[in-house]
């Protein structure tokens, strides 16, 4: 059968029809995520933290969060991994399928924020696609174009590190997505009100 036939016909998981419901209306947060990944390569790897802050008129919702450890057993035990990463975080545990309708549900419609925020779309859009589901239709900005934009800077990226130390904002030896959710935010509200936008 066609693929684009096979699309048409296609049932999606309710949480799916749900996510696609909230975009009749316009956003009106912003939701700052960051993943730790298992690689660089959106098919053979997989999500194995998310962390993630809601930004609400100039304002970081700490209570408005979604973080979890994906537990990717299959994926630890294929490639030989250990699984000290899981065992030791405090951070709430999922399997994936789990995980991903959790904070699809918690995401709606908002506008997605991140460092290099593509990388994380597509590994969130690969973990969809292993559900059956479509790809996600949130509107994003990546505070490093933001940040180069700003300045006019076209020959160079600028890692979160960079960033932080540029905007002096505190580095943290624990290294949690969260963490880097947190960051990111704080970075986003600056160059925001830099560049205007709303």
């Amino acid at each position: 059968m066609l693929d684009w036939l096979k699309n048409i016909n296609k049932e999606y998981p309710d949480f799916w029809k749900n996510y696609l419901s909230k975009f009749e209306t316009k956003p009106n947060r912003y939701v700052v995520i960051s993943t730790e990944t298992s690689g660089l390569n959106p098919i053979k790897d997989v999500i194995l933290s998310l962390g993630s802050f809601a930004i609400v008129d100039d304002s970081i919702i700490i209570q408005d969060n979604f973080e979890a450890v994906l537990l990717q057993y299959k994926y630890l035990h294929d490639n030989g991994l250990s699984n000290e990463f899981i065992i030791e975080s405090k951070m709430k545990k999922l399997k994936e399928n789990d995980a991903l309708q959790t904070f699809i549900d918690y995401l709606g419609n908002a506008v997605l924020v991140g460092h290099h925020i593509n990388f994380d779309i597509e590994m969130i859009n690969a973990a969809l696609e292993r559900q059956d589901c479509g790809r996600l239709k949130n509107e994003a900005l990546d505070i490093d174009v933001m940040y180069r934009k700003l300045n006019d800077i076209n020959d160079k990226q600028f890692s979160l590190d960079d960033l932080c130390e540029i905007y002096k904002i505190p580095k943290s030896d624990r290294n949690s997505s969260a963490e880097e959710a947190y960051k990111i935010a704080l970075l986003f509200l600056k160059l925001k009100s830099r560049l205007g936008i709303k």
